[in-house]
């Protein structure tokens, strides 16, 4: 008999007899649950199944059933049965009405069934029955209300959704997961101020709540948001229940091998990400690196860009259906050497899996617009205009620089009809301003600055991409307050990105935002040959459009303060002749600048890659720096976030000089490379100097 034939039997076996035990009735509910559990581990799910069908079919007395109906129900969802789950739930509810687990899954599963009416409803209806204070009640509701708030985001309500979201800050201030999306939603229908503190959330609690790309459309505050990603990284990653050695790399230099290069993102498809990534994996030299993509985010089907993608890379791991812990194996089985965060703190991303330290080496790269504040993150690709030298201080990671950080795809097309003014909506003779950038990022502040400059030149006209009804609606509002026609402001609706590419250009002139700028939105207006007004700021978001105005070789369009923007903005709104030799400048420099220059960008790359692993060759990497961030947030939470922008950098590293004295006086700080010198230096404050500490 062989091997294969007496395991066969010998699990056949074993299985009989719980199936014995179960009809029997001599299998207790934690016994039951407990070898299903087993059995799911062994990949045997439909032997699990089975075992529960049968214990509920001759158990039918028993007082905890419902508990087998819902692990029941949780087993056939992993199968990938969502009828016999959905079934399975309803049959635990018959049993226990007000089982919270239940509820909250069943709605699940009636929107991953493309039910989300229904889904609504069946939460909706829990949260109204559960009035009584009992932690598990409280949690259940807190759970199911920000189930709500999802969904309808999801489905572009986002009134009904923020009014749920404010339910469930009431019921739990304290839990920080429902707050986070509330301050988002509110940035994306420019309701100001976004922070509105009430007898049930203070201003600290919402600033302890924020996700750090929420704060990096709030406030132009570097530091603040280096202490807010290592909060962000304690509170929302942590640290896995398993740690594992950290693999040294298995290539070593001079030995011929290409080194194993990880990008792990959701975003490897049709996407601001996925538009800049292409044609850098294409140009990969094969020789020097061996490219290993992990996709985490949803299924894709006929997407052209990662369909390119794919085709592109030497190995595609699709790995958001692995746990962190599976994925993180997985990146450490295929040996790689540097693995590139791309998500950073972005929707979708599993930076739980880079908690588990997969690789030697660990970047932040291309997709998230600041420090990760995190102690496994050693290393930040950025360009000289968003990362100067002396904001080095700002970032936990070890800064390396490419020529610009914005890479684009050359190969995007763009469609052959471009629309007329009066197709887009737009009129003929007006001086058109364009921001194409998300309604998140326009602040009070921002669209100030807007409204002066149409009303210092006639007829003008901003052309915005549109948020939804509301939002629009109060942007017009907004405009009338500020004495200006609210007809003026005209909503883009969103298109195809080849039909997008096509119909930026028929505007005179790009107005950025601040504090956080374009991003791709910039480098597709530099495409489509449109001249961009951008304000430098202090952090990587208030920086990022500067970055590829100077890299397509319009350094001169960069502003320094907010009346130099505003200024500059009339002047060409006033006299559009001022714009040709920007126009003409970006025609003749169009496949020469560094913005378009991407296999220069690669081999950087490829040289950064193997300088990191040079370092940790030699035991250098460089170890992040975290000293005294406690003391940096909480000196960043009282000072004025929204209007830190307005402060010149002097006077910006002054305040958190002399906080940071204050602090000490009280209670010595421990030693920390971060400190400044002091407040009254001030050639010293504009060039800090920084220690790196290594492992």
């Amino acid at each position: 008999m062989s091997t294969d034939v007496a395991e066969t039997m010998s699990r056949a076996s074993v299985l009989s007899g719980f199936m014995t035990r179960a009809k029997s009735q001599d299998m207790t509910l934690a016994d039951l649950i407990r070898t299903a559990e087993s059995l799911n581990g062994l990949g045997l799910g439909a032997d699990a199944s089975d075992l529960y069908r049968t214990w509920l079919a001759y158990n039918f007395d028993n007082s905890l059933r419902h508990l087998a109906w819902f692990n029941y129900s949780v087993t056939l969802r992993q199968r990938g049965d969502l009828p016999g789950a959905i079934n399975a739930l309803r049959s635990a509810l018959e049993i226990s009405p007000m089982f919270g687990p239940a509820q909250i899954n069943l709605g699940r599963a009636l929107e991953d069934s493309g039910l989300v009416a229904q889904a609504i409803a069946q939460w909706q209806s829990f949260a109204q029955a559960t009035p009584d204070i009992t932690a598990d009640k409280v949690a259940h509701k807190l759970m199911t209300l920000q189930h709500i708030g999802r969904t309808l985001e999801n489905g572009e309500q986002l009134g009904a959704a923020e009014d749920v979201l404010k339910s469930a800050i009431e019921l739990a201030p304290e839990k920080t997961e429902a707050a986070q999306h509330w301050i988002a939603l509110r940035q994306r229908q420019c309701k100001w101020p976004v922070l509105t503190s009430s007898e049930h959330m203070s201003r600290r609690q919402m600033l302890n709540a924020i996700s750090p790309m929420a704060l990096a459309a709030l406030s132009d505050d570097p530091m603040f948001q280096l202490a807010k990603a290592w909060r962000y990284n304690q509170s929302f990653v942590g640290r896995p229940e398993t740690l594992h050695p950290v693999r040294p790399s298995a290539r070593k230099i001079g030995s011929g091998q290409p080194l194993r290069i990880g990008y792990l993102s959701s975003d490897l498809r049709e996407h601001a990400v996925g538009f800049a990534l292409s044609e850098v994996l294409e140009l990969h030299d094969k020789k020097q690196v061996e490219i290993f993509a992990y996709y985490c985010g949803e299924a894709r089907i006929n997407d052209p860009v990662q369909t390119r993608m794919r085709a592109a890379v030497d190995t595609w791991r699709d790995v958001a259906t692995l746990t962190d812990a599976q994925a993180a194996a997985l990146i450490a089985e295929d040996a790689i050497d540097i693995l590139i965060d791309v998500n950073g703190y972005t929707k979708h991303a599993r930076t739980k899996v880079v908690a588990h330290r997969p690789a030697p080496i660990i970047v932040n790269f291309c997709g998230y617009p600041g420090t990760m504040g995190s102690p496994y993150h050693h290393y930040i690709i950025a360009d000289a205009e968003i990362i100067p030298p002396e904001n080095e201080i700002f970032y936990s990671e070890q800064v390396l620089r490419i020529p610009c950080n914005q890479p684009i795809d050359r190969k995007r097309p763009i469609a052959e009809d471009r629309p007329s003014r009066a197709e887009a909506g737009l009129p003929e003779d007006a001086f058109v301003y364009a921001s194409f950038n998300g309604m998140q990022k326009v602040t009070p502040n921002c669209f100030q600055r807007w409204m002066t400059i149409l009303t210092q030149v006639d007829g003008s006209v901003l052309w915005l991409l549109t948020g939804n009804d509301d939002t629009n609606e109060r942007l017009r509002k907004a405009a009338t307050q500020a004495g200006v026609d609210p007809a003026r402001l005209i909503f883009a609706q969103k298109a195809p990105n080849p039909k997008h590419l096509a119909r930026i250009g028929i505007a005179d002139l790009f107005l950025d935002t601040l504090p956080y700028g374009a991003h791709s939105t910039a480098a597709d207006a530099i495409t489509a040959g449109l001249p961009i007004v951008t304000l430098r700021g202090r952090s990587f978001a208030a920086r990022f459009c500067a970055s590829v105005v100077s890299a397509a070789g319009l350094a001169d369009m960069i502003c320094d303060s907010a009346d130099d923007y505003v200024e500059r903005a009339i002047a060409f709104g006033r006299d559009p002749e001022l714009l040709t030799p920007y126009r003409e400048r970006l025609a003749a420099n169009r496949d020469r600048s560094v913005l378009r220059d991407i296999p220069a960008l690669v081999r950087q790359l490829e040289r950064l890659f193997w300088k990191m692993q040079a370092d940790g060759e030699r035991g250098m990497a460089p170890t992040p720096d975290l000293t005294n961030l406690d003391v940096y947030f909480d000196i960043g939470v009282e000072l004025d976030l929204e209007n830190a922008e307005t402060l010149s950098d002097a006077d910006y590293r002054r305040v958190y000089c002399e906080k940071l004295a204050h602090w000490n006086d009280f209670s010595p700080l421990k030693t920390d490379t971060r400190l400044w010198p002091g407040a009254d230096d001030t050639a010293a404050l504009a060039a800090p100097q920084r220690e790196r500490r290594r492992a």
